[in-house]
């Protein structure tokens, strides 16, 4: 529980410490307001200071903090428990003014800033949160003996990595990243069904190794992600190896350091990690959606652990992904889609932007078999090798879209159970032998630019079930 807000008597109050150098020079001046008008006085270091003064022992910065003090001196006038004015440092008039003195510090030069409170020292501010502001937690307390992160392994919480202690220091401190309410329901978390609070994903953002500033990506993730659209019980449940991806566009991007160029979709870029990491352990720990419980993924994929990258925006020949989606220009979003692991696209000798598409229409033909069609969705990351092609053609991502819908078409008879010596197939009539089929519904081929500038990449995630009983795409506003 926290400490309860100590009362300052009422009179003249002074924060000093002997440290600082401005508060040995006015160690005089406090005497003398003592000798001729009253002073309590309370001091951060060493409770001897101010030689000639009472002092009261402040060590443990109670009353510093509750008072809101960030530098010594700091002289204030408090009425009936409040505080009416304030002087921080040494300003001769100020403190005459504050305390009805005349001639205070003769000889002292009429101005010299004061010092940091320890109050507000990095080192000491983690543990003063946690004494002062644990009330604004309510989750349930832990207490481990031993190992913290062998505690948290045995209690199920990981998955498959170590963790980073969630201390209520930590949560608070990774609670500074959003103004929403620790107690606001973000929220409902499938397959439990159980309501996840700001608090609740800040712990798992801790645990995932996230930074404050990128926990308002986490929540709209989170958001996106426990919508009927996503259908993340579905995901879960779903014997394919599939799970979140999540796209980020928008300023947030930049101030927050993403990765969008070189290994854009591998390890080393930590708001990327941690991000969509902190999503699964929101799942798996808020929602209960362990693996070989719910999640009955035959295989997975080592993006499971966590899919999360940025868009490159600044180098693309189109409008970001989010504008397709919906998004106003400008703004911060997430999009999540169900995707399994990327596949990297090879062309390196296409030039013109018609070889490019057949190229990209042969490798999307495939995704999970080339006899199954409009059943499952794509994203289709462009490289910006691959991109300057197009751009250079003065092809839109509108037409590319359509270019490869049209080299996606597949006669019936190609489709069809048993064709080519392959049983698997599209139980298709022999009257549909002649009627083409698109590989993808309209909207279900999603496009974004990203990757390193050198190498004629492209890279295939390719997506899950569509349709009522499958997973849409979500986008989600990235709000503060």
């Amino acid at each position: 529980m926290p400490s309860a807000r100590p009362p300052l008597p009422d009179g003249l109050v002074v924060f000093v410490k002997r440290a600082c150098p401005t508060c040995e020079l006015v160690a005089p001046v406090l005497r003398e307001i003592a000798a001729r008008g009253g002073l309590s006085v309370f001091t951060q270091d060493d409770p001897s200071f101010p030689e000639g003064v009472t002092a009261r022992d402040d060590r443990d910065l109670a009353f510093s903090w509750h008072a809101g003090i960030e530098a010594v001196p700091t002289l204030l006038r408090v009425a009936s428990g409040v505080e009416k004015e304030r002087a921080v440092g040494w300003q001769r008039g100020e403190w005459e003014t504050l305390t009805g003195l005349s001639g205070l510090g003769a000889g002292l030069p009429e101005w010299r800033p004061g010092c940091g409170s320890l109050s507000v020292d990095p080192d000491h501010v983690p543990a003063l949160r946690a004494r002062f502001e644990a009330d604004r937690l309510h989750a349930r307390r832990v207490e481990v003996e031993g190992d913290e992160h062998e505690a948290m392994f045995a209690r199920g919480w990981s998955d498959g990595l170590p963790l980073v202690p969630p201390t209520p220091e930590r949560v608070l401190a990774m609670l500074d990243g959003t103004t929403r309410a620790p107690d606001e329901v973000v929220a409902i978390v499938p397959p439990d069904l159980a309501p996840c609070t700001v608090e609740k994903v800040a712990i798992n953002a801790v645990m995932a190794g996230c930074k404050p500033e990128y926990l308002p990506v986490v929540i709209a993730a989170v958001e996106a992600a426990c919508t009927d659209a996503f259908n993340i019980h579905g995901v879960l449940a779903t014997t394919m190896g599939v799970g979140p991806v999540i796209i980020v566009n928008g300023p947030i991007r930049r101030a927050i350091g993403m990765n969008s160029g070189i290994n854009v979709l591998g390890q080393g870029n930590r708001a990327n990690a941690t991000i969509g990491r902190a999503l699964q352990l929101v799942v798996r720990n808020v929602g209960g959606g362990r693996p070989g419980e719910v999640d009955r993924a035959t295989y997975g994929n080592p993006g499971k652990l966590g899919f999360c990258f940025a868009e490159d925006e600044e180098g693309s020949p189109w409008g970001p992904l989010s504008a397709d989606l919906g998004a106003k220009p400008g703004a911060s979003t997430v999009t999540l889609f169900t995707g399994e692991g990327p596949r990297t696209i090879v062309d390196q000798l296409s030039r013109d932007p018609e070889s490019l598409a057949r190229t990209l229409a042969v490798c999307l033909r495939t995704l999970c078999h080339p006899k199954l069609v409009l059943a499952f969705d794509a994203l289709l990351v462009i490289g910006p090798e691959h991109a300057r092609v197009f751009r250079e053609a003065g092809w839109s991502k509108a037409k590319l879209i359509e270019r490869l819908g049209e080299l996606l078409l597949v006669r019936g008879e190609e489709l069809m159970r048993g064709a080519g010596g392959i049983a698997e197939g599209l139980p298709l009539p022999e009257s549909a032998k002649d009627q083409p089929f698109p590989k993808f519904r309209p909207g279900g081929l999603l496009i974004a630019h990203a990757g390193g500038a050198a190498g004629l990449f492209s890279a295939l995630i390719g997506g899950w079930v569509t349709g009522a009983t499958g997973s849409q795409p979500v986008l989600r506003e990235v709000r503060p």
